[in-house]
């Protein structure tokens, strides 16, 4: 059969089968669209808890259904169920009807069931019972923080309401805080106020995919950046060290004003709580403990203070000391401060040496340095029940001091060391040893403010 009449026969049999309606985009989406409410519902209750929540990204209908109340309401009783002894559903619902379920806004019973996820499991409580005899700190609020796979993200908002949230890239921690930091960002310029708010982020463990997975969000703090805000503490030739507010520092490049990296150090002290007990918007505040009350001691208030001292930067441990029983008498009470002498040039045996260098590096994407005689300080004070009573987290300088004192024993230069907010004040002076090519706390004082002191223990001195 040669090829003509093989291709008359292949036409004259192509012409004679029914030609098939093309079936159009838009009938195939009026499959769901026609659906009643009712009957997709019933579909999506068969999901899980991460496939429901993947399914709000597929478009905008489906992330309608997704956001339905009374789904996300009865994944919320199976998990409170779970956690009841009981075990039974109608012990949670508390009468809650349809009603008062519809009502609540979109995202609200999702919502407190990831805050549910997030939290559920309270072994961290346990965990944090052990206390530090020096800091007086849970000892295992690291490994806590760690085991709970801690994020942390800064929301840079703009002008008319744009945000740009940026998640950090190393955390270095220490005996009684840790320091957080941002080495790379697209941070803003400092010719107009940006508000940074930090987040501590735990996701919930629910099985979708780890790029999208939801997290529970608690605010840390928030500050507002701008020019010629914050307190200078140190510079090399391409840096200067800025320190707003809330244990918040921003590195900023010299010649062009733009933020390079951000550091921030948060204290141990109620720092598990405060990531998993804060709400996106609000802080985790705990309730302020006041000391029991004592009509017998006339000087309650005024001794059997320790002290935790850590000098650190963003990789190592400068130096680490305590000390106890510290006290102050009344006739020392002055100028609103409580006076404790900690470390004095007449006692050379509480002289401490500092065993590294002080000194701040700072790294970015492309570039690194040092910052001399800058660093990080963190101090925890313990009143009488070894309860914190002050908990310090910032950045310090060291200045040279510009009167030289006659001294036999100690013949090298003077360096000087504050930090001071509300709750008090921190003096340390340094000598540096020439022969042994390292410093020596030779001088620190701690003022407590009296207004503090009176509210806590109720006197009034």
């Amino acid at each position: 059969m040669n090829s003509k009449r093989l291709k008359n026969i292949t036409a004259r049999q192509t012409s004679t089968c029914p030609k098939l309606p093309k079936k159009s985009f838009k009938s195939s989406e009026n499959y769901i669209e026609r659906m009643p409410p009712e009957v997709l519902e019933k579909i999506i209750s068969y999901l899980d808890v991460g496939s429901l929540f993947c399914l709000g990204f597929v478009n905008k209908r489906f992330h309608e259904l997704a956001d339905n109340n009374a789904v996300w309401y009865r994944f919320y009783t199976w998990q409170r169920a779970k956690t009841k002894t009981s075990r039974l559903i109608k012990d949670v619902t508390d009468g809650v009807d349809m009603a008062r379920i519809q009502e609540k806004p979109k995202g609200y019973w999702r919502r407190i069931l990831f805050k549910e996820l997030a939290i559920h499991n309270e072994s961290w409580k346990k965990k944090l019972k052990s206390i530090h005899s020096y800091t007086g700190l849970p000892v295992r609020t690291a490994e806590v923080l760690r085991s709970l796979d801690v994020m942390w993200e800064i929301t840079v908002k703009k002008e008319r309401g744009r945000e740009n949230r940026i998640k950090h890239t190393h955390v270095y921690f220490g005996e009684a805080s840790l320091t957080v930091v941002w080495s790379s960002g697209n941070w803003p310029t400092l010719d107009k106020p940006a508000t940074l708010e930090l987040h501590g982020v735990k996701l919930v463990p629910i099985n979708c995919p780890i790029t999208c997975r939801p997290g529970w969000r608690s605010l840390l703090s928030e500050v507002v950046v701008k020019k010629d805000g914050g307190k200078l503490y140190g510079s090399d030739r391409l840096i200067s060290l800025l320190y707003i507010e809330n244990g918040v520092t921003v590195g900023v490049w010299q010649n062009q004003q733009e933020i390079a990296f951000v550091l921030v150090n948060l204290h141990y002290h109620r720092l598990v709580e405060r990531h998993l007990l804060g709400s996106s918007t609000t802080p985790y505040e705990a309730t302020e403990v006041q000391a029991t009350f004592d009509d017998i001691d006339p000087d309650y208030g005024l001794h059997s203070y320790n002290m935790h001292l850590e000098l650190h930067n963003t990789e190592d441990s400068i130096a680490s000391v305590s000390f106890s029983q510290l006290f102050c008498k009344k006739d020392q009470v002055a100028d609103g401060y409580v006076s404790l002498q900690v470390i004095s040039k007449q006692n050379r045996s509480r002289q401490t040496p500092v065993c590294g260098k002080i000194s701040l590096p700072w790294r970015t994407e492309a570039l690194q340095g040092h910052i001399e005689n800058c660093c990080m300080l963190t101090l925890t004070v313990l009143a009488e029940a070894q309860t914190p009573f002050w908990c310090v987290s910032a950045p310090v300088s060291m200045t040279k001091s510009k009167h030289k004192e006659v001294s036999y024993d100690c013949k090298g230069e003077s360096f000087f060391v504050e930090y001071q907010d509300s709750d008090g004040k921190l003096e340390i002076e340094l000598e540096w040893m020439e022969e042994q090519k390292q410093f020596v706390i030779v001088n620190l004082i701690l003022f407590l403010s009296v207004s503090k002191v009176n509210r806590y223990f109720r006197r009034d001195y």
